[in-house]
């Protein structure tokens, strides 16, 4: 089970584009919590206490205690905006969950091992991260942080398909129900050479042009 994580946030009444101007200028961000039974509510939380919060993974893959007035609300957050040069978070959207209904959530996939396996002690051997994070399905409580990505025995010419990672109890994959097809690539390790030859497309060659006509003078009479 996810270890539990609380973020405070206060209600607020005001709205609109001012509104929330001001609450940047007095150091709170913005925010909305909506979905469950309950209406979409506006919230407001403290900048800095939130962007401590924002810099650790299970802000963004865990679900949330939000301590709103008094009363905690287990929540996901949906949506972050930033300002495009300052470290400031400008507006968070929350979506409310409920214990017996499933969530679909991309969790982290954290890689171990891969220096011991006999790809990473191979030289000339890439091993290429195909996948950073996977969309899983589960209910709240079986919710995992990351997915752990045991490499220790990737050997050279191997892929690791989404179908060969070990989930949690209670998490499965959506994609896989999609087909053989959606069974992709997460890790594989390849000769650097071959990947070198692989990635180098060959230059394209110049188009025709072709040759200009040129108009013959008529024969003099």
């Amino acid at each position: 089970m996810a270890t539990e994580h609380k973020i405070s946030a206060t209600g607020r009444n005001d709205e609109g584009k001012g509104a929330s101007r001001r609450l940047r200028r007095s150091a709170l961000i913005p925010a909305i919590v909506y979905g469950g039974d309950a209406a979409p509510q506006s919230v407001q939380l403290e900048h800095e206490k939130t962007w401590i919060a924002s810099q650790n993974e299970w802000f963004y893959s865990s679900i949330l205690d939000l301590d709103l007035d008094g009363k905690v609300q287990k929540v996901l957050l949906r949506d972050i905006q930033r300002h495009p040069y300052r470290q400031q978070i400008m507006h968070i959207d929350f979506q409310r969950v409920s214990e017996n209904q499933a969530i679909r959530v991309s969790v982290p996939l954290h890689f171990l091992n891969e220096d011991k396996s006999p790809a990473g002690k191979a030289a000339d051997v890439v091993v290429m991260h195909e996948l950073n994070e996977v969309e899983i399905s589960c209910l709240p409580k079986d919710l995992p942080e990351f997915i752990e990505v045991d490499l220790g025995a990737l050997a050279v010419g191997t892929i690791v398909h989404l179908s060969d990672l070990k989930l949690p109890a209670g998490v499965e994959i959506p994609e896989l129900k999609l087909g053989k097809e959606h069974d992709v690539a997460v890790v594989v390790a390849r000769h650097g050479r071959q990947e070198a030859e692989e990635t180098t497309e060959a230059p394209e060659a110049p188009a025709e042009v072709p040759a200009a006509k040129v108009a013959k003078p008529e024969d003099e009479k």
